[in-house]
């Protein structure tokens, strides 16, 4: 297998859309819809997100991962993954992106910390509320006061244009099924 990072817009809405339906299955209400405006409209237009896949030797997707860029621009964290095809396509995914890239992840329970550690995180600090936020070997802090904040996208924003702009929603919602019908077999 190898990482590919998805920079075509069509690809991207394709695995964007995806990644939100398979990080939060379709009993999430409308969150995968605002997870995947936000980010398709916000961090990627921004470039402050990176969309990377996992693909086999015929370049046929296994797994996707969206990387989010800290405020600095010095790390990126590790927002959603998931696997498609191949199980541990995901531990492998993320296993090569804690060797390549300043990863940051965020774990809330000691579940996901051995699920990390399995993927090659081992650094390890303290966060808030009982947070595990861990380091792979490139990313430039080594204190909790050394990170910088994550970019985000205001959900509640996205909810209420969603509300008060019918047109806006039926245009997201139509790019998100489009991406589904359009994922791609093969890169």
């Amino acid at each position: 297998m190898k990482v590919i990072q998805i920079d075509q817009k069509a690809q991207q809405d394709a695995c964007l859309a995806r990644l939100c339906a398979e990080v939060y299955g379709q009993s999430a209400g409308l969150t995968p819809l605002v997870v995947f405006t936000g980010t398709r409209n916000v961090l990627l237009t921004e470039e402050a997100a990176r969309l990377v896949a996992a693909v086999d030797g015929e370049g046929k997707p296994q797994a996707l991962a969206l990387l989010v860029l800290d405020e600095e621009g010095e790390g990126m964290a590790l927002t959603h993954a998931c696997d498609l095809e191949a199980p541990q396509a995901k531990v492998w995914l993320i296993s090569e992106l804690a060797l390549k890239a300043p990863l940051r992840v965020d774990a809330g329970d000691a579940e996901q910390e051995a699920f990390y550690q399995q993927c090659g995180i081992k650094r390890w600090l303290d966060g808030t509320e009982g947070q595990r936020i861990g380091l792979g070997a490139r990313h430039p802090a080594n204190t909790v006061e050394e990170l910088t904040a994550t970019a985000a996208i205001d959900e509640a924003l996205i909810l209420r244009r969603f509300k008060h702009d019918p047109a806006a929603f039926e245009q997201a919602k139509q790019l998100f099924v489009d991406g589904l019908a359009h994922f791609p077999e093969a890169f």
